[in-house]
């Protein structure tokens, strides 16, 4: 069981740390859809949260402050959510985009979330 612990912190882990990566090696695309955001300071948000993203993987990945990174992670996609993709739902031009980043990002805050949850209730067995 806990080969498979592993290998599911791998997989979760890999794909944050690769669009923690695409924030600063597409910043335009990044930039496009921070535009009609409720977030200051564009260029660096997308570079801060591109950050963001890579230390919580590499967090999980090590198997280190788990539970803390899976809930800065949620946090983080909760205030994306929030504040990037729900307003550009009222974009015309962004909506097909932003109703599945709104779903994929759900979908990550809840996982974030689990493992949070996974790792404290194991702990306390």
């Amino acid at each position: 069981m806990k080969q498979l612990a592993l290998i599911g912190r791998i997989l979760f882990a890999i794909p944050i740390a690769v669009i923690g990566i695409t924030h600063f090696l597409m910043r335009e695309n990044f930039l496009e859809k921070v535009e009609h955001s409720m977030i200051p300071g564009n260029l660096y948000a997308v570079l801060l949260s591109g950050a963001m993203l890579i230390v919580v993987s590499f967090f999980i990945i090590l198997n280190k402050y788990v539970k803390v990174a899976c809930l800065w992670l949620a946090s983080m996609l909760f205030i994306i959510i929030a504040l990037i993709h729900i307003p550009n739902l009222f974009v015309p031009e962004l909506f097909n985009t932003a109703i599945m980043e709104v779903l994929q990002d759900t979908a990550l805050l809840g996982a974030s979330l689990m493992i949070a949850y996974y790792l404290d209730s194991n702990k306390a067995e």
